[in-house]
C-alpha cells in the first residue's frame, strides 16, 4: 500500500472539503448583506425574496459538490486504516460510479437545500420579508 499516497489524497479532499463549508457560509451572509441593505434601500420584498432563493439553491449546489468529496474521504480513512493496498488517487473514477442524471441532479440539489444547516438562515430571511411586506 502507497500509505503516503493515501494521506496526500486525503489531505487534498479533506482541505477541498473545508473549502466548500467555508464558502457556504460565504453565500449564507451575502444572503444576509443582501437583504439587509436591499430592505434599507427600499427594493421590492418580491424580488428580494427571489434573490434569496437563488442564492439558497446556490448553496444547495454547492454543499452538493461537497458532499460529493465525502464518500471517498471516508473510503480512504477506512483503507489506511485496513491497511488496504492500491486505490490511491480515484475519486473522479469512484464518482463516475455513483455519477446520476438530469433529474436526480436536482432532486439531489433539492434535497440539500431542505437540510436545516442550509435552510435555517434563508426560511428565516424569508420570513422576515414576508412579514415586513404584510406591515407595509
Amino acid at each position: 500500500m502507497q500509505k503516503k499516497n493515501y494521506e496526500a489524497e486525503w489531505c487534498l479532499l479533506q482541505n477541498q472539503f473545508e473549502s466548500y463549508e467555508k464558502h457556504s457560509l460565504y453565500i449564507k451572509l451575502s444572503s444576509i448583506v443582501l437583504v439587509f441593505l436591499t430592505v434599507a434601500l427600499g427594493v421590492s420584498p418580491i424580488f428580494i425574496c427571489l434573490l434569496l432563493l437563488v442564492l439558497w439553491l446556490q448553496d444547495a449546489i454547492w454543499k452538493t459538490f461537497q458532499s460529493r468529496l465525502e464518500p471517498r474521504l471516508l473510503k480512504i480513512e477506512k483503507n489506511i486504516r485496513e491497511e488496504i493496498p492500491a486505490g490511491e488517487f480515484q475519486f473522479n473514477s469512484d464518482y463516475q460510479l455513483l455519477e446520476t442524471g438530469g433529474l436526480s441532479k436536482v432532486l439531489e440539489y433539492a434535497k440539500q437545500a431542505t437540510r436545516p444547516t442550509i435552510a435555517f438562515p434563508y426560511v428565516v430571511l424569508l420570513v422576515m420579508l414576508i412579514i415586513q411586506g404584510l406591515v407595509a
